[in-house]
């Protein structure tokens, strides 16, 4: 039975069932527990079945990034350009925080995959209707993703749980001496009393850097009416 169960598999083996047993892999464990031998193992096949569709282990992780970037909400072109930008930010943060591997390599690795280009095109295509050059239009979806990847980095690898704050800043209260820190001491005092939750609001920063870029090109368009 084997045998014969075993071509079939590998007749319905695709790129995209591949990449999907991937992300699987690297939700549940990360990136370090990703090798070509475990996803083969995943899918059914041999490890030289994945190889008739992707080339190797680098490929697959530029395929994996695509996919994730599929997942987030792009802007229309010719949409409103801050409401756009703000919808693919939070859409942006929601998915890396369900993929949290996904951040780094984002970062890290130049992927031409079609989601990715897609995404970029319409980004600044968005931002340049609204009439951003092309050079500040790259800025401004720089400036913006950048406080998504460092937010979310932070929430993936901050050493507390939100709902630890409280018991975390009276647990090192003692350790930050009124006398030498007195306004980091007193904003750790109001987290350990619950005056304050001590978390920090994403949309928060992600409003001020639109707010500032919204003056930008208001100030520009100023300027051109003379």
């Amino acid at each position: 039975m084997t045998g014969e169960q075993t071509p079939v598999r590998r007749r319905t083996l695709t790129k995209d069932k591949i990449v999907d047993e991937a992300i699987r892999l690297a939700d549940a464990e990360g990136l370090e527990g990703l090798s070509m031998r475990r996803v083969a193992q995943a899918v059914g096949v041999t490890p030289m079945s994945l190889y008739n569709h992707v080339a190797n282990k680098e490929q697959l992780l530029d395929a994996m990034v695509d996919a994730v970037v599929s997942e987030i909400d792009s802007p229309a072109p010719d949409g409103p350009w801050r409401e756009m930008m703000r919808a693919r930010a939070v859409s942006m943060r929601e998915v890396l925080l369900s993929h949290r591997w996904a951040s780094v390599p984002l970062i890290g690795r130049i992927t031409n995959g079609t989601a990715t280009l897609r995404d970029a095109n319409a980004t600044l295509g968005c931002l340049v209707s609204a009439g951003f050059t092309y050079p500040q239009a790259d800025w401004a979806k720089t400036a913006i993703d950048s406080h998504v990847y460092g937010y979310v980095l932070q929430e993936v690898n901050y050493p507390v749980e939100p709902e630890g704050y409280q018991a975390a800043a009276a647990e090192h209260l003692p350790e930050i001496p009124q006398a030498d820190f007195p306004f980091l001491h007193e904003a750790a005092r109001q987290i350990a009393d619950a005056d304050y939750d001590g978390r920090t609001q994403f949309v928060f920063g992600l409003d001020l850097i639109l707010d500032g870029l919204a003056d930008w090109l208001d100030g520009a368009r100023r300027d051109e009416r003379g």
